[in-house]
């Protein structure tokens, strides 16, 4: 009787325990490290570097990219819709084999995309123009002299 109780407790530590784990999937320094090269490696090439989607590719392909360094691309886009876009492929984009990126690493990349636009540097406010120094009133003329 006491083994059946053991073992259940052993079980229900386990999931407890590893439900953290689970729960981070696609974050982390190591999976960042990797989304970034993922992206790199397979994404950037249509998609830019900073993930504008401004490419020569993409221009030759014909393509309609949306530009990531904008909060408001995929604003509309779940991170499961995003994920699936990138595991099935869509339109004239390619999946993402699994053999090429575990789920893990997928998600991965679903984190790094969506912080593209939050990476992009806020433009730098420009200083106001400085007021212009009041001119002074022209000089009077001299007084005539008699």
């Amino acid at each position: 009787m006491l083994k059946p109780f053991l073992l259940f407790t052993v079980v229900v530590l386990l999931v407890f325990t590893s439900a953290p784990a689970s729960a981070q999937a696609g974050k982390g320094p190591d999976m960042q490290a990797r989304a970034k090269k993922l992206y790199d490696l397979d994404c950037a090439l249509c998609h830019g570097a900073t993930g504008d989607g401004k490419t020569d590719l993409g221009k030759d392909m014909q393509l309609n990219m949306l530009d990531w360094t904008d909060p408001k691309a995929l604003a509309s886009w779940s991170d499961q819709a995003i994920f699936d876009a990138i595991r099935k492929g869509k339109g004239k984009m390619p999946p993402e084999d699994s053999s090429r990126a575990k789920d893990d690493e997928v998600k991965a990349l679903v984190n790094y995309v969506r912080h593209l636009a939050k990476d992009q540097a806020a433009p730098a406010a420009q200083p106001a123009a400085a007021p212009a120094a009041p001119q002074s009133a022209p000089a009077a003329p001299p007084a005539p002299s008699r």
